[in-house]
């Protein structure tokens, strides 16, 4: 039996859809001025979200599915003695951030008095009347766990690109779907 030294094309999707969920969801936040508010403000709530139920779906499928073996480097077995439970905390601090930004903005909602719409397909009623002191608190909680989510994401990404450039090693190549059919021969 063949060890997997690459991750699972399903894998690879939930990574890359979340990726470019998050930054939409982020920039909409950022962005979103009194011109574009409504529709931003709907568009933010969706992408929002698409990526908490992404997160429900990723967290059970690498639960089941767990990531391939560290790569071995160069730099060797200290290196990566280190950097693996760095890696395991940084994952998992991701993952938990991509179920809190989204509940926070659901609380927001909430705290504003309107209803959280759900895709057109419905909505579900303020639990609570519109209190504007909670919701203030919300959004800066909100706001202050998107950017620490975009900030760790890209320390992610530059962690990936040193193992890259620095290390010279597959761990880049095996998330980059364009890579792994490469990967696969190369592991044959």
């Amino acid at each position: 039996m063949r060890v997997r030294d690459d991750y699972s094309p399903l894998a690879k999707a939930l990574h890359w859809v979340t990726v470019l969920f998050v930054v939409a969801a982020w920039a909409l936040g950022i962005f979103n001025d009194e011109v574009t508010q409504p529709l931003g403000l709907l568009t933010h709530i969706w992408v929002g979200l698409s990526i908490l139920v992404l997160a429900a779906a990723r967290i059970p499928w690498r639960i089941a599915n767990p990531p391939p073996k560290v790569v071995s480097t160069e730099f060797g077995r200290w290196l990566i003695e280190w950097t693996d439970p760095v890696s395991r905390v940084m994952h998992y601090v991701l993952y938990g951030l991509l179920l809190a930004v989204p509940f926070f903005g659901i609380a927001l909602q909430f705290a504003n008095g309107h209803s959280l719409p759900l895709f057109g397909l419905g909505e579900i009623a303020s639990p609570w009347p519109a209190d504007k002191a909670l919701a203030h608190n919300l959004k800066e909680v909100h706001e202050v766990l998107a950017n620490l989510l975009v900030i760790l994401a890209t320390v992610h990404m530059t962690a990936a690109l040193v193992h890259h450039v620095v290390f010279g090693d597959n761990t880049l190549k095996r998330m980059l779907p364009a890579f792994s059919k490469r990967t696969e021969r190369g592991a044959q």
